[in-house]
This record gives C-alpha cells, sequence and structure tokens, in this order.
C-alpha cells in the first residue's frame, strides 16, 4: 500500500508522526465507453460552451454561480491564501462513547501507520484508548479540505474514519413521519419474534457481491469465446517484455526501411518519401545533403517509436457501480 498522507497525531503535548493508507478498496468492474461496432475508445475533450473551443487544463479554473446567473471565478492562489491550520496534523478534540457517533456522519476510513520513531507513543495511545472503551474525535485536513473524524482502534491499528460535517445531514421529512399510524399489539409481538429468530452476532464475510461474480462470468466467457476486438489504430499497450520486443523490431524495420528508401507497400507506413514528398520541410529527393537526409530518416524513427506506445494513452473511464 501506498501511503496519501503523512502528518502527526496530536495528543496533548505529544505528537506522534504517522502515515494514513485507505482502509478499504472498490472492486467494481470497471468500464470504457466505446464505439459499439469496433471497440475504438471514445474520446473526451474540454470545450467551453459559448464558442466550443477546446481549453486546455492550464487555462481553467473553478467558478462558483450565484444565484443571479452570474459567476464568481476562483484560481489556485484564492484556494492556496485559505487557512488550513491542521494541514498536518490529527487533533484529538475529546473522547467520546462511539455508541453516541451515528454512523451516518462516517464518509472513508484509512489505517494510520506510525513512523519508527513515533511507535512507543503510538502504542500507549491506542491502549490506553482501547481500555477506556471510548474514541477520539480529531480534526483533520485532506486533500485540502478540513473535516472532523473518528480515531479508534481496529485490529491492533488506529483507523482514522473522516466524518461529514453536521450541517450536511439532511433532516427526514416524509408525510408519515406526521401522520399517526396504529399498530396492534400482536404485529409487534411478532415482529419481535421475527428479529429474534434471525438475530446473530455480526459477520459479514460469508456475503459476496453476486451480480459483480455473474458479471465477470460473462467477461470471462466472451475472452474464452474469443468475442473480443482490437480497436483499429490502437493495437495492445507494450506492456509486457514480449509486446516491447515486437515494438523495438517494428521500428528497427521501420528505420531501416526509411534509410534504404523502401516503396510503399513494402511495410506498415512507409511515409510521405514513399510519394515522392519531402517531409518536415527537407528539400525533395537529390537537391539535399546527406545531413537533411539523416534528419528526415531520424524524424521517421521517431514517430514509429511513438506509434508503438500510442496505446497507452489514457481516455475517459466509467465506473460500473454494482449493488
Amino acid at each position: 500500500m501506498r501511503s496519501i498522507w503523512k502528518g502527526a497525531v496530536s495528543f496533548g503535548l505529544v505528537s506522534i508522526p504517522v502515515r494514513l493508507y485507505s482502509a478499504t478498496e472498490e472492486r467494481d468492474v470497471s468500464f470504457h465507453q466505446v464505439r459499439r461496432d469496433d471497440g475504438s475508445r471514445i474520446r473526451y475533450k474540454r470545450v467551453a460552451a459559448v464558442d466550443g473551443a477546446e481549453v486546455p487544463y492550464s487555462e481553467i479554473a473553478k467558478g462558483y454561480e450565484l444565484p443571479s446567473g452570474e459567476t464568481v471565478v476562483l484560481t489556485d492562489d484564492d484556494f492556496a491564501n485559505l487557512p488550513l491550520a491542521t494541514s498536518h496534523t490529527i487533533d484529538v478534540l475529546e473522547f467520546v462513547p462511539l455508541a453516541q457517533v451515528d454512523p451516518i456522519y462516517f464518509a472513508k476510513n484509512y489505517y494510520v501507520e506510525p513512523d519508527r520513531t513515533g511507535t512507543r507513543p503510538y502504542v500507549l495511545l491506542r491502549d490506553a484508548l482501547e481500555g477506556s472503551g471510548r474514541v477520539a474525535l480529531v480534526k483533520v485536513a485532506l486533500r485540502q479540505r478540513e473535516q472532523l473524524a473518528i480515531l479508534r482502534v481496529r485490529a491492533g491499528v488506529f483507523v482514522l474514519s473522516t466524518m461529514i460535517w453536521p450541517d450536511e445531514v439532511r433532516a427526514p421529512e416524509f408525510p408519515f413521519l406526521v401522520d399517526q399510524v396504529d399498530l396492534r399489539p400482536q404485529e409487534l409481538t411478532m415482529a419481535q419474534a421475527l428479529i429474534d429468530t434471525l438475530s446473530a452476532d455480526f459477520d459479514p464475510t460469508p456475503y459476496t457481491d453476486g451480480y459483480r461474480q455473474a458479471l465477470q462470468a460473462v467477461i470471462e466467457a466472451k475472452v474464452s469465446g474469443n468475442e473480443m476486438v482490437t480497436p483499429p489504430g490502437e493495437g495492445r499497450p507494450a506492456n509486457a517484455a514480449g509486446d516491447l520486443m515486437a515494438v523495438l523490431a517494428a521500428s528497427v524495420e521501420a528505420a531501416r526501411r526509411d534509410r534504404e528508401g523502401a516503396p510503399a507497400g513494402a511495410g506498415p507506413d512507409p511515409g510521405p518519401a514513399a510519394n515522392g514528398a519531402a517531409p518536415d520541410g527537407a528539400a525533395p529527393d537529390g537537391a539535399g545533403d546527406a545531413g537533411a537526409g539523416r534528419k528526415v530518416a531520424g524524424s521517421r524513427s521517431t514517430r514509429a517509436k511513438k506509434a508503438g506506445t500510442a496505446a497507452t494513452s489514457t481516455g475517459s473511464t466509467v465506473r460500473h457501480r454494482t449493488a
């Protein structure tokens, strides 16, 4: 695992250097958006709504739209000047009973690992906290946002559970809450009997994501039946030794053909020289010197190498949420 944050737990006058690691992972099946008939990837561009012009990432800022329809534009400098007093500190505010913390506040969980120099105070706070039967309410800044969190012990390790703020919890306002519903005592008794029958200690391990397993089975069946397509102009990414050797061999062959002046059709992409054109601004055959000829061959060889890695470019990804 890679740490996503480095700082310290501030406990009174004690400072414990720690690192945070994501404690959970999503195992949804990921898909790309592709054209149906040939599997070609769908790419997206950032364009301005007013004129359709493509906007480079360096010129993109954040905008806050006012009720009037006007927009307040915020730049990186505006965000850099915002105060984040706890940007590198997990600041313990108080110790509270876990039973009093409504799970609706919880957002994401992180494992907390001590640095080697902080192991002793880490274990001291861990054992003391576990013995108290309470959890630590803390404040921490993660990804440029200050958050409340709970620091608790699980399997001998601190777990930091980030929380949403109280004003981010919506109040339930449904008609049935104000309507009078009369229940008979017999109904309550039967409901309680059903609860007692299905009561057990919490153990999620027997349960699995049946939909995800079925979806993966469909994908594996298509692979077994060779129901796959190679998007045109992309091919396989050079992520294995065999692929890399093939790309290098193709690059060498392309460079050799360019240097020998191979005619069109002698191999893949012989380049403009096959038609007598002068690529990259070079003079026609016989009009330039040897240095110009080497420059042309070098540029073609560079293009051949780039073609071998074109399939690794990124595009839009759609994550398929499983129930």
